[in-house]
């Protein structure tokens, strides 16, 4: 194992279920507004809007849980039995405000500035059309997703099951436009993007600014998308421009990317510096902890959630490898005692894709807990427990994930 790779979860007890141009119109909000923009004062759960904020007003609000003007996730019923997720029940999860429509109004137009290759520069996305294309399905999940089963209390966004969804990039392949421009330069050991919000004034860069850095064994998959499922990348995504990098976990995937630059060292900004990084209960965050690059296996169920009629019924759910392509899917209807395998549903659209997954089960009227378990070609399963870390981050046990059904 990678030594900075997501350290993988042991047992525990199972617990709690071009940047000029670009202008961010705050009005004469004050200092404090800014902080409510960024998203650090969550919306109490029944106090929710009935509408969305006018950057995700085309989403399908009642597919959706609102946590906060800038996190709203997926309904865990909403996800659904395909294998692409809707672009209207995607989750959303956004760092900073979102930058104005002006700046998706000539989508061609929009440079990404490429540095740390023999040859660096600004291109265009009209120029990289030139350059190549292709389409990947991949998982887009947030760090926290189940962060709301930590006992604990981890800070942030109490996400259930729903920070997650499968989505098809369309763009060029990263690898495609290094070579173009003369390949990497010497002491390359780091793919470091930058997002193009505009930072609120009043916010120290160091510490607000969205730049992430990836190790270049990401170079393989990484892929500069303006395109998500067969429509232009919506605004709402990072449009007109976004870094994918298919089986990371979202944040690595920078929105409104304005430069990417082959690195010999990590970036020292606060999201990547101690933000995102893997560290015991009550430890901050630092360099030297393991980041959040690449997801684990991981599964939850999405269908009966809390009652059915008695005979034959259909489980439903997801599952996903990360970098890795699944090898099986198994469910249990008493809480992890017995299990029986169940069948992955529709095409296989890569190993950054997810599955869905289907048991066909004939119950009689009583109470289950129905948990699934998804092991990956080289081997690994989800284990039973969580991994407690401050941040709530990573965790793909399958006890927690579980529901509880009354059938009738």
């Amino acid at each position: 194992m990678h030594k900075d790779i997501m350290p993988r979860q042991a047992p525990a007890t199972p617990g709690l279920e071009n940047p000029g141009r670009r202008q961010i119109l705050l009005g004469s909000a004050s200092a404090m507004a800014a902080v409510t923009l960024l998203g650090f004062t969550p919306l109490a759960r029944a106090e929710e809007p009935k509408s969305l904020p006018d950057y995700a007003a085309w989403k399908e609000r009642n597919a959706l849980i609102v946590h906060s003007a800038n996190t709203m996730e997926t309904q865990r019923d909403a996800i659904g039995q395909g294998v692409i997720t809707p672009s209207d029940r995607l989750f959303i999860r956004n760092n900073l405000p979102t930058p104005p429509e002006a700046i998706v109004e000539d989508r061609d137009a929009w440079e990404v500035q490429i540095e740390g290759v023999k040859n660096p520069g600004p291109i265009t996305i009209g120029e990289l059309k030139k350059l190549g294309v292709e389409t990947v399905a991949s998982v887009l999940q947030c760090s926290g997703n189940g962060r709301a089963f930590f006992p604990h209390g981890a800070g942030g966004t109490q996400w259930s099951v729903g920070a997650a969804g499968c989505v098809a990039w369309t763009g060029v392949p990263l690898k495609d436009v290094v070579e173009a421009m003369g390949g990497p330069a010497d002491g390359a050991e780091y793919i470091t993007s930058t997002g193009g919000e505009e930072l609120p004034e009043g916010l120290d860069p160091k510490q607000a600014t969205v730049e992430r850095s990836v190790p270049m064994r990401a170079m393989d998959q990484a892929l500069l998308a303006w395109g998500m499922n067969d429509e232009p990348l919506p605004l709402t995504h990072g449009g007109p421009l976004r870094m994918v990098i298919p089986g990371y976990y979202g944040v690595n995937n920078v929105k409104y990317v304005q430069k990417v630059a082959l690195t010999e060292a990590q970036t020292d900004v606060k999201i990547q510096a101690s933000s995102y990084r893997v560290r015991d209960v009550g430890v901050k965050g630092s360099p030297d902890q393991p980041s959040m690059w690449e997801m684990n296996v991981k599964s939850w169920v999405t269908s009966p959630l809390e009652t059915a009629g008695k005979g034959r019924t259909m489980i439903y759910g997801v599952a996903l490898g990360g970098t890795v392509a699944l090898d099986k899917i198994e469910v249990s209807l008493d809480g992890g005692e017995n299990w029986q395998q169940a069948r992955f549903l529709g095409p296989d659209l890569g190993p950054f894709a997810w599955r869905p997954f289907v048991l066909a089960a004939d119950l009689s009227p009583g109470e289950y807990r129905v948990v699934s378990k998804a092991t990956d070609a080289d081997g690994n399963s989800q284990p039973e427990g969580r991994t407690d870390n401050e941040r709530g981050y990573g965790h793909n046990g399958w006890s927690d994930h579980g529901v509880t059904l009354v059938v009738s």
